[in-house]
């Protein structure tokens, strides 16, 4: 059974989605797998929301699916658990802030902290069966997460869209239709497989030091931590 409740001002995109067609199809879908003994990630797929209020977002990093290895996923996009190693392409993402921003690279691959500070870590699939990527692709999370993703772009509060390899970068027309202000960011995604490559290389782009000056000039800049 998905809990999804508890998601603050993100709660009446989540229940009007839950209430449609696709809703329900994805719930049942979702009971139906489990019914059959499929281990599914992550234990909390709207993780995100939770830890993200609307009202706080600044950034919004969209990825595509869970991680499907044990232990990997824990509902935000490219974040792992303490004491897991850095898959590929979070190591590329902090690869890019030491070059971009001068920051070393972090003794844990949770973005726990950015989610806290105001990142919304957005997969557009939120779950994902052990050992199979995509395997609940096309089931109904992704208009529930093109609707998140469309209540992000209506707030008119400023912010910085990070999108990533084509697949995020499709969206930048949903929100481009929303509002003309937020800031939208494009490069290849950053898996080896495409973070140096044109037309866009990820290595190099710029978006972490781009961001902070867009979102300070704005009076958005990132909250001061005790």
């Amino acid at each position: 059974m998905l809990d999804l409740s508890g998601c603050g001002d993100w709660q009446g995109v989540v229940d009007a989605w839950a209430a449609s067609p696709a809703g329900s199809k994805l719930q049942a879908f979702v009971a139906q797998r489990q019914a059959a003994g499929a281990v599914i990630y992550p234990p909390e797929p709207l993780r995100a929301l939770r830890l993200t209020p609307l009202a706080q977002t600044r950034v919004v990093i969209l990825g595509q699916d869970p991680y499907h290895g044990p232990g990997q996923a824990e509902g935000l996009s490219f974040s792992v658990p303490e004491g897991v190693p850095f898959p590929p392409s979070l190591r590329n993402i902090f690869k890019e802030i030491q070059r971009d921003l001068g920051k070393p690279f972090p003794p844990t691959g949770s973005l726990v902290r950015w989610a806290e500070g105001g990142t919304l870590l957005l997969n557009a699939v939120l779950t994902v069966e052990d050992g199979q990527p995509a395997s609940h692709a096309g089931q109904g999370w992704e208009l529930l997460t093109d609707a998140l993703m469309r209540a992000a772009a209506e707030d008119p509060a400023p912010k910085v869209f990070m999108l990533w390899g084509s697949y995020a970068q499709a969206k930048a027309p949903l929100i481009e239709a929303a509002r003309q202000d937020h800031l939208v960011l494009k490069a290849n995604h950053p898996s080896p497989l495409s973070a140096l490559k044109p037309p866009r290389p990820f290595i190099g782009c710029g978006h972490f030091s781009t961001a902070k000056a867009w979102l300070e000039e704005r009076g958005r800049g990132a909250p001061k931590r005790a």
